[in-house]
């Protein structure tokens, strides 16, 4: 299945023979240390700048519903936040993967975005659409 917007992982993930536990990390876009001259212009008109983690979690298809109520469950964040990452996690059978595991991998997870490492994860923008390729220095 090829997934082209949010609403599709989460319809992958409903299908899965194993009970699924997806990994969310939601990112802001923040001025890099010591910028250039051109690179704080750029930031300060909406484009450039690295993107760091603002809010993780892990949650069942079913309780984050579709890609609206995701994105209105996250509207408490101080900054809107630039870009998505997300993976799943499976279980056995119908048992969900425990609550540590999913914790343990998120706080890899979180850490691999920091680094700029976006491998075995599926970007999504604020509109929920999949984006094709995210940097480590720009979005």
């Amino acid at each position: 299945m090829k997934i082209s917007k949010f609403d599709d992982l989460l319809l992958a993930a409903t299908q899965q023979v194993n009970a699924q536990r997806l990994l969310l990390v939601f990112t802001t876009s923040e001025l890099q240390e010591d910028p250039t001259p051109e690179q704080r212009a750029a930031f300060e008109s909406g484009h450039g700048g690295v993107l760091m983690p603002a809010m993780c979690a892990h949650k069942t298809p079913d309780e984050i519903g579709n890609f609206e109520q995701l994105k209105a469950q996250a509207t408490h964040l101080q900054k809107p936040w630039s870009v998505l990452f997300a993976t799943s996690l499976s279980g056995k059978g119908e048992e969900l993967p425990a609550v540590k595991d999913a914790e343990h991998f998120l706080g890899v997870m979180e850490e691999s975005v920091k680094n700029g490492r976006f491998e075995g994860l599926i970007a999504f923008n604020a509109e929920g659409i999949a984006v094709a390729r995210v940097s480590r220095g720009a979005h």
